[in-house]
């Protein structure tokens, strides 16, 4: 077998993949990304995007519900029912009816080599590649090799749960028809969001969290106003309890739960975290276990190897797992094999050095596409509490504003903002309410750029938009 060298070797053709390798190619490096399932990874083709085209469409639906003049023209069942078919198709033509070939002729535009296959690790700067028709493939990394191998779901230690069926957000995202019912397990993002959709699409759910409240990571306000939404919807949402048992009988999917009861449903759908996509890549030949989560450092280079040549981005290191940061990621991923390989002092390369940590240890941010939305980026009350920050939380009803109540009647929504007393600088807002999303980038700003209060006070908002909610927390702190 014959060995082929190459500047950069990337495992895993999603999101961060692709970004590192269209950056190190753009720099002059030859780089090979291998990819063993679709070139677009987990976010095209079963996550993000085939998840926001089922929410979007009964997203607008139950705002035009909200909105006189317009709610008049609908079909007048005030239900909140869609065309199921009709956004079941365009959900397919956003995956590209999981064909991926414009995915992977992007990829060669940019100079890239795809290697369809499943690479693994193989030694120092060494990787393997087993294809389909039984041959391999060695590539020799002369810089770098960079696993962005994503994630998987968990699946939780539940008698029979590998015997009926069990949906994951791949079947659930996908599913060809709208299931009658559905149990899902988990109430984090994921589960919030499948629910969303599914039950504004005609299933019947039931939601199980085996903690005492949805969204457990975010405000409080948060998941009590999506747990008040799916319960509005019809959802069964059962809170401090957990699955136990399952077993199908036939084409019923029966579910024992800790406390006792019992739910049916036809399908039965996972949602109860991940873990790092790494089994299978070689991380023994690196003095790593199979199936670790990758550690990093502040340049990307996994931590505990020798040589500076193994970096990992994305789902499968130990950063914030989400996709835009794993993109965030790979270009600083990028920047700085292109340094190192110019003999350049690369501490994250400059673009990264001074902001890399706020961006990536206390200004994350994420959007929960439920209805109500919520959007948040950086510290909630308590996380910056347990850091041991003196901070003081304020909210602001954003259906007070003219912008809110002209959005939608009724509108119902809450902002809220933890400041730093000491430094006087917002370290977290949390928004939610219907299209609250785009407001979230302000906050992120705010964080990232740890602008003073003060300097806020002169950002002034248009009138009459949300937008006015940033200027009325401020007044309610005291500026």
């Amino acid at each position: 077998m014959s060995t082929q060298e190459i500047d950069v070797v990337v495992l895993g053709a999603g999101p961060a993949g692709e970004n590192v390798a269209d950056r190190v190619v753009r720099a002059g490096l030859s780089v090979a990304i291998v990819e063993s399932e679709r070139a677009g990874g987990e976010c095209s083709y079963w996550a993000c995007i085939p998840s926001k085209a089922l929410l979007r469409p009964v997203e607008l639906r139950a705002a035009a519900d909200r909105m006189p003049g317009v709610r008049e023209v609908l079909d007048g069942s005030g239900d909140g029912s869609v065309d199921a078919d009709a956004v079941l198709a365009r959900r397919d033509e956003f995956v590209h009816h999981f064909d991926d070939s414009s995915q992977a002729d992007w990829i060669g535009s940019t100079g890239a080599l795809l290697v369809r296959g499943r690479g693994r690790l193989s030694g120092e700067r060494r990787v393997e590649v087993d294809h389909d028709d039984g041959t391999t493939t060695s590539l020799a990394a002369t810089r770098a090799v960079v696993v962005a191998t994503g994630s998987v779901p968990t699946m939780p230690p539940v008698n029979g749960i590998h015997d009926v069926g069990a949906w994951t957000n791949r079947e659930a995202t996908g599913a060809p028809r709208v299931p009658g019912s559905m149990i899902i397990l988990g109430g984090g993002a994921v589960g919030c969001e499948l629910a969303t959709a599914w039950r504004r699409l005609g299933s019947s759910v039931t939601l199980v969290q085996h903690g005492e409240r949805l969204l457990p990571t975010m405000e409080p306000a948060a998941g009590e106003r999506v747990l008040s939404s799916l319960r509005d919807d019809g959802v069964d949402v059962r809170l401090g309890t957990s699955v136990s048992a399952v077993r199908r009988d036939g084409s019923t999917v029966h579910a024992t739960l800790d406390d006792g009861g019992e739910v049916t449903a036809d399908e039965f759908v996972v949602a109860a975290g991940r873990r790092p996509g790494t089994r299978g890549v070689g991380l023994d030949t690196v003095g790593m276990r199979d199936g670790d989560v990758l550690p990093v450092d502040d340049t990307t280079l996994v931590t505990g190897v020798d040589g500076e040549w193994l970096y990992a981005v994305g789902d499968c290191t130990d950063r914030a797992k989400l996709t835009h940061m794993g993109k965030y990621q790979a270009r600083a991923c990028a920047d700085v094999i292109v340094a190192r390989s110019k003999g350049e002092t690369a501490m994250l390369g400059g673009r990264y050095a001074k902001t890399a940590t706020t961006a990536e240890r206390t200004a994350v941010t994420q959007v929960v596409f439920t209805d109500p939305q919520v959007a948040a980026v950086g510290l909630t009350e308590r996380a910056a509490r347990d850091a041991g920050l003196d901070v003081e939380s304020v909210s602001y009803d954003i259906g007070s504003t003219a912008g809110g109540s002209l959005q939608a009647d009724g509108y119902s929504g809450l902002a809220t903002i933890v400041v730093d007393r000491e430094r006087r600088v917002v370290v977290g807002a949390t928004l939610v309410g219907q299209d609250v999303t785009d407001m979230l980038h302000a906050a992120t700003v705010m964080v990232v750029g740890e602008v003073p209060l003060e300097r806020l006070w002169h950002a002034v908002p248009s009138f009459p938009t949300m937008s006015e909610v940033w200027l009325r927390l401020l007044e309610s702190y005291g500026l």
